[in-house]
């Protein structure tokens, strides 16, 4: 039996958003047997006047204190979270590598201070800590909750997460991933790569909301498509192949390729100059299953490198659950889906495959793609993630908290931490 009294999560990442993130979702899922805390994204001085003039989306006055920092969060499945956001912090991650060491144990004790009153008020006392890719907050945080055991929950690989990520969170995750417990990645080779640092390294892929996204396909019946669109949900970032779906929209003029969420690339922006790409905004998540209902074809037009290697999509199982054809690049490991989706290298191959699969709409191959979805919920991840709990000693031993780990150069007690 687990010897922690609740899980606190600490992410990077907002709670509110408009797309599916996977920590949230776990939390989501884990909150039906577990005491949880979601330790909301760190928001900055910066981040902070940015909301005030409607730059960003921000909970303003949970910042600054004028309305409760800490909500609870019922869900569907019976569970319930609390969602707490800090104070307000310093912006530092653009800082040079000494003076940002320096400030980030400001920063983190401002946040454990805080944290440890919410502790408190909710009488938890020897929590489980999942850090969610955040390891630059992790490694100054380890041994300030009383907490029994540390968990890596990493999706995405470090080093080409991007400057706001990678500037200072590679040399923090090499001695994260030595001093924590265990990792738990979402893909097998982001498993196999953070093994080398952490041999207590476990793979739980992500999963979908089936029920929300499987809604999709319910409305497709009743409405079916009258054109033939091919749909990418997601932020379109250094990810997509560029190149690939510009051939595939020169070449099908009479197919609709259509973007929902934030376009971060430029050159695919571009492609707005065909007539037959369209973008769509950011929506919550509630709202797509409308916007999926109208596809015929969902697509992964990522590149194959380094970077998306070690990816293992969210959308998938969300494209399936709508019960869309899907076609994708073999850019990592997805043997999974072997059967059930499409996989194409060149842009002449993936043109093709895309044909394929918008006339791919027989009722069979429509159950068999639900059906893969429905073995990949987060609720079944969740108990995956639950079993990796079960197979980490300091779990689910009892006793004193274990002595800290000893901290290297990069990291000192900070004078909030007694």
């Amino acid at each position: 039996m687990e010897k922690f009294d609740s899980i606190i999560c600490i992410s990077q990442t907002p709670w509110q958003g408009d797309f599916q993130k996977a920590i949230v979702q776990l939390t989501t899922e884990l909150s039906v047997r577990h005491r949880m805390i979601y330790v909301d994204y760190q928001y900055t001085v910066k981040d902070f006047v940015n909301g005030l003039r409607g730059r960003q989306p921000a909970p303003v006055r949970e910042l600054v204190r004028l309305k409760d920092p800490l909500t609870k969060r019922t869900f569907d499945n019976g569970g319930e979270a609390w969602v707490w956001v800090p104070p307000l912090m310093l912006p530092i991650n653009w800082m040079d590598q000494e003076a940002h060491d320096r400030l980030i144990h400001w920063n983190v004790g401002r946040l454990v201070k805080g944290l440890r009153r919410v502790m408190k008020k909710l009488d938890m006392k020897r929590p489980l800590v999942i850090n969610a890719f955040n390891p630059v907050w992790g490694v100054p945080m380890l041994g300030q909750l009383n907490e029994c055991a540390t968990i890596y929950y990493c999706f995405d690989e470090i080093t080409t997460a991007g400057n706001w990520m990678s500037r200072h969170g590679h040399r923090y995750e090499q001695e994260y991933l030595r001093r924590v417990h265990a990792v738990v990645t979402t893909s097998e080779t982001l498993r196999q790569a953070k093994s080398v640092l952490q041999p207590n390294a476990f793979c739980v892929k992500n999963g979908a909301n089936f029920d929300l996204f499987h809604t999709a396909r319910k409305l497709a019946r009743e409405n079916p498509p009258t054109t033939p669109v091919v749909g990418y949900l997601g932020t379109a970032d250094n990810r997509v192949n560029v190149d690939l779906v510009e051939y595939c929209a020169r070449t099908m003029p009479d197919v609709t390729f259509r973007f929902i969420g934030e376009v971060k690339e430029p050159r695919l922006a571009a492609l707005s100059k065909y007539p037959n790409v369209e973008f769509i905004p950011p929506h919550q998540p509630a709202d797509l299953p409308p916007l999926l209902a109208k596809l015929s074809a969902a697509m992964i037009p990522f590149a194959c490198n380094e970077h998306t290697y070690t990816i293992y999509p969210l959308k998938i199982n969300e494209y399936l659950a709508a019960g869309l054809p899907v076609v994708s690049t073999p850019f990592s490991i997805l043997d999974d889906f072997n059967g059930v989706i499409e996989l194409a290298g060149t842009p002449e191959e993936f043109a093709q495959a895309l044909r394929r699969g918008l006339s791919d709409n027989t009722p069979f191959r429509i159950r068999k793609r639900v059906e893969m979805a429905q073995g990949n919920t987060w609720a079944k991840r969740a108990e995956e993630f639950e079993a990796v709990l079960r197979r980490i000693p300091a779990a689910w031993s009892a006793g004193p908290p274990e002595p800290e780990p000893h901290r290297n150069a990069l990291v000192h007690k900070t004078s909030g931490s007694k």
